[in-house]
Formats: structure tokens, sequence, C-alpha cells
């Protein structure tokens, strides 16, 4: 495996390889690596020849008292798993690698990212589009996997390689739950054992709602109201959104006529976690 941490090493790593013709899939991380991170890699393995996986924790996504600085990270553990998951090749960039003195650029989906996670975090997907477009230029890739734990950020992305005609086709993949249903994040790991326990009313809520339209409940008004109730009758809990939306516009819905992605974002003390599901009538 081999681990790159310069920007031309890895342009002309790739463009060796495309020059072979031999297909390449990206699997972008912030690193502190899953089991939801490696089905990401799986996934990539299934579409391409070779495999690089980006590990950056990206500044520019995290705002003004956010956890950029507390985010977990631990390189050689990483490096570890993806060895063991026979990864080609590993890009580990420093800030100053991504960013030099002087930079300026940003790229913004607009009408996607000022909504949900965007309205929580306005300076979020500006930063998510900027890093993935330029490990996009960097990794020359065929295919790039994301995860659908990150909807809102899957079309975001989706959106902006389509309007820039990037030749890259992205690839969403399934989210890998624990055991009690909890979405897999580097983030879980600042719950301590009681709000452990109960962020699993989250997935349990989606559950829930996704119950309550196969018997014929699909007002959405009816069903974030349900969902409601069972996420505060927790003590941690605190709801920052949960939304019934087209999942190619990410347009509301009012009714369930439709497959339909149900996005939340709940607080758990003070660690904020997303999921989300489709749900058909």
């Amino acid at each position: 495996m081999k681990i790159i941490r310069k920007i031309k090493e890895q342009q002309n790593y790739s463009l060796n390889k495309k020059c072979q013709k031999i297909k390449i899939g990206l699997v972008p991380t912030m690193g502190f690596l899953h089991k939801g991170h490696l089905s990401l890699t799986d996934k990539a393995k299934e579409l391409s020849e070779v495999i690089i996986v980006s590990i950056f924790v990206n500044p520019t996504q995290f705002g003004e008292g956010e956890d950029y600085r507390k985010y977990p990270r631990d390189e050689n553990r990483d490096l570890k798993l993806l060895r063991e998951n026979k990864v080609d090749a590993v890009f580990i960039p420093k800030t100053k690698e991504m960013y030099p003195e002087g930079f300026k650029t940003s790229c913004k989906v607009s009408g996607l990212s000022n909504k949900y996670c965007g309205k929580s975090r306005p300076e979020h997907f500006e930063g998510v589009t900027t890093v993935v477009l330029k490990l996009f230029n960097i990794t020359q890739p065929d295919i790039a996997v994301f995860g659908e734990k990150d909807y809102q950020q899957y079309i975001i992305i989706k959106k902006m390689s389509e309007d820039l005609n990037l030749p890259i086709k992205i690839i969403p993949s399934p989210i890998i739950r624990e055991k009690d249903g909890l979405a897999m994040s580097s983030r879980n790991i600042y719950l301590n054992r009681e709000q452990r326990k109960e962020a699993a009313v989250i997935y349990e809520s989606l559950l829930t709602a996704k119950d309550l339209v196969k018997k014929g409940k699909h007002e959405t008004g009816f069903l974030k109201k349900k969902m409601t109730g069972l996420i505060e009758s927790k003590k941690s809990t605190r709801i920052d959104y949960i939304d019934f939306v087209n999942p190619e516009t990410l347009e509301k819905v009012k009714k369930i006529e439709q497959p339909t992605r149900i996005l939340i974002a709940v607080w758990v003390g003070n660690t904020r976690l997303i999921d989300n599901m489709e749900i058909k009538p």
C-alpha cells in the first residue's frame, strides 16, 4: 500500500494509472475509520481496479465552535485497517498542502447547501464541495464512493459533478449500523454510556415512521409528530431537524406519495448525529 502526502506525487501516481487505462476508485474520508468506511472501500473494489482512500480532516467544513480540534484522529490505526482491506494507495496531505498561503477559491452548490444540515452549519457544504473538488483533481478517479449516512452531502456532490461536467461517477453506499441500529459514525466516540444507549432512539424513530407509512399513514406532519414524541422522551436528546424530502431534489414533501427520504439530525448531549432512511408508500 502506497502512502502519499504530496499533491504532485498523488497526481503523478493517478495519471500513471490512467495512462495504463486502469480504473481508479476514490473513497474520501476524514479518518478514524470504522466498518462504515471500510464498506465504501469494498464498494469501490467492485467497480474499479485501483483503490485510493484519502484521509484529511478538512478545516473549511467546520464552523466556529465546532469540533475540528478534537475530531478523533488515529493515523496508524487507519493505515493498519486499510492495509488489511487491501487498499492500493492512501493520500494523507497536511492542511498547508491542501490550503497553501493565498488560497482563495471555493465551490458552492446553490439551493442545496443552505438547508437541513446547511441551515445549522452554514459554512459546512461549501467547505465539503471545495475539498472534494480538489481531491477529485488530485486523485483523478473514475468513480468516487460516498456513504448514504451523509445523504445531503451525497446529493450535493453528485449535483456538483453533474453541473461541472466532471468525468466521475458518484456512487452511493448503504448506511452501516451498530447492532442497535445507530448509524456508525466517528463522532459516536463522544457519547457517554447513557447517551450511547439513548442515541438508538434516532433509528427507532425512523423505523416507527416507516412502519406507520406501511399502515397507511402518509401525512408527513403526523409522522414527524410521532418521531418527535419518541425522541423527546429521552433525557439527553434534542432535535435539530426532521424533514421528509424528495430523494433527488431534497425538496420537502407533505405527503408520502412516492419514494421519500427522511432526513434527521439530533443532538445527543453535546454531540450532533445525523441519519436518514428511504420510505415508500
